[in-house]
């Protein structure tokens, strides 16, 4: 009997089994931040991406967060990108050079 079950051992002891989620692994960073202004698949909509932090998950949605309060616009984590609204390049430039990164610009 070789299934996908075969491996849970099942007790009366300790109630129910957590299965751990393996984690995921941080793309490692050289320390430069990449930003890049983004219209494709986006019907027109201007979106600016930040790439290349080396942060896991926690870190980004947290750095996230400063941008978009500093930006005073909406945007989101993706993977292991953050993506904000607009077109506000300047801003978040100022606010990743505060957290130790260099920035460049990517694309026109």
């Amino acid at each position: 009997m070789n299934n996908d079950n075969s491996t849970l051992v099942y007790s009366t002891d300790s109630g129910r089994i957590k299965e751990q989620k393996p984690s995921k692994a941080v793309t490692p960073s050289d320390g430069t931040a990449k930003v890049r202004r983004e219209t494709k698949g986006r019907k027109g909509k201007g979106v600016v991406t930040v790439t290349g932090l080396g942060l896991d998950e926690k870190g980004l949605k947290d750095l996230a967060s400063k941008i978009k309060k500093t930006c005073g616009c909406g945007g989101s984590v993706v993977g292991d990108v953050i993506e904000v609204q607009g077109d506000k390049r300047d801003a978040i430039k100022q606010v990743l050079e505060k957290n130790g990164y260099k920035v460049k610009f990517i694309g026109g």
